[in-house]
């Protein structure tokens, strides 16, 4: 008993584990400023493919691509642009030419986004606004002198990248020419009449395009393609015969009814005929 007595007495100690809802550390800030890193990346690359010109765009995939090799004489960089810019008038220089920011030369001119002040550019917008100019004075030219008030119901304007579009359409019991022949209605010749004298306010090129409706397949001897090509070149002879000289005429075609505007191959508003004012090559 006595030994017993004097032994130590035995302490147990017993700890504590921590709960569930202690910190987590700052796990979620890393994956914060990854989110928001993503984004600036997707902003940019927004704003490049709305800065940049198909060949710069080029430039920036092929320098990316690992299988293809940086050039010898690409000079002023080996990087996306291989020395351009995609500011107009800034130039690196390249293959041991280059030019100053106020004159660039036409070989080594940027590619970007062309500056407000150059000359194809002012040269652009300014047909641009001729060219309209030109269609409102046609549909107010069209009101103040057509002694038919439905003649203008047979026009419809459009402007394109191919310059301004002026469509004569047949309305139903209304034709342009004459059954399934290439002579002009009165109205018809009125309208070219019109659009020559607007014509001849410009010297742009012009175009003549036939268009005519599809007929049953049953017929032995189809007319959709002398059909169209005749009426095309009746309204040629009114345009030169209105003033229009012969030589601004760039073409005369005839599409059959290959390109029909009506979802019915076979209704009258396919029988058309364009005459195009055709926009200044630069």
């Amino acid at each position: 008993m006595d030994a017993h007595g004097n032994a130590a007495p035995v302490v147990i100690k017993r700890k504590k584990k921590a709960g569930a809802d202690g910190h987590h550390g700052g796990a979620w800030k890393v994956a914060y400023a990854d989110f928001v890193t993503a984004m600036m990346a997707f902003f940019m690359l927004m704003w490049l493919l709305n800065a940049t010109t198909e060949k710069q765009r080029k430039g920036i995939a092929d320098y990316f691509s690992p299988t293809i090799p940086i050039n010898r004489v690409s000079g002023g960089g080996d990087g996306a642009f291989g020395g351009e810019t995609v500011f107009s008038e800034n130039q690196i220089a390249q293959a041991g030419t280059g030019a100053s920011n106020t004159h660039p030369t036409e070989q080594r001119q940027a590619s970007g986004a062309a500056s407000p002040s150059s000359a194809d550019g002012q040269a652009g917008r300014k047909e641009e606004q001729r060219l309209r100019a030109l269609e409102q004075t046609l549909h107010a030219l069209g009101g103040e002198t057509m002694s038919d008030d439905n003649a203008m119901r047979h026009v419809v304007t459009k402007l394109t990248d191919e310059g301004l579009i002026v469509e004569l359409f047949d309305l139903p019991k209304q034709p342009l020419f004459g059954a399934d022949s290439a002579v002009p209605e009165k109205a018809t010749r009125d309208l070219v009449k019109m659009i020559a004298e607007v014509f001849s306010l410009v010297g742009n090129k012009v175009a003549v395009a036939g268009h005519v409706r599809s007929y049953p397949v049953v017929l032995k001897d189809n007319p959709v393609w002398p059909l169209s090509v005749a009426r095309a070149g009746a309204v040629r002879d009114l345009l030169e015969a209105n003033g229009l000289s012969p030589g601004r005429i760039e073409r005369v075609t005839g599409f059959a009814d290959r390109k029909p505007a009506a979802d019915n191959r076979e209704a009258a508003r396919n029988n058309r005929v364009e005459m195009i004012l055709l926009r200044s090559r630069r």
